[in-house]
């Protein structure tokens, strides 16, 4: 599977984002889908994560620390997945990855396909 990440920059603190990831390579349907976040000298970290789809709602799961702020979802037509952050805080700065598994998880391990990530910059 072959991810590529979009939508990534700068923005003040409390702005907004929107982040993309489309997938090739794959059905898209049979996917789950995540982003994690790293920066400089620390290990990438779970930000959302989206089941495959299953029915009329989509099965989503954060990270605490963005519960509430961002939204992960899917356009299956699209082959495509998206973040949208809002309320961003300078702490949210990284770089942000798009991966793809055949279940939906926090566990990097559990992801098999990742994108080459897209720079987020949140400043105060």
């Amino acid at each position: 599977v072959r991810l590529v990440e979009s939508g990534g920059g700068l923005v003040q603190a409390g702005g907004s984002l929107s982040l993309s990831c489309l997938a090739s390579g794959r059905p898209f349907s049979e996917l789950a889908m995540a982003w994690f976040r790293q920066v400089p000298g620390k290990e990438r970290e779970f930000v959302a994560t989206i089941d495959v789809p299953h029915g009329s709602e989509d099965v989503t799961y954060y990270a605490d620390s963005v519960k509430g702020r961002f939204t992960i979802s899917r356009e299956n037509v699209k082959n495509t997945a998206y973040l949208q952050m809002n309320s961003l805080k300078p702490e949210d700065t990284g770089i942000f990855y798009c991966a793809a598994g055949p279940v939906m998880s926090t566990m990097e391990r559990d992801f098999r396909s990742w994108g080459q990530g897209t720079q987020v910059t949140v400043s105060a």
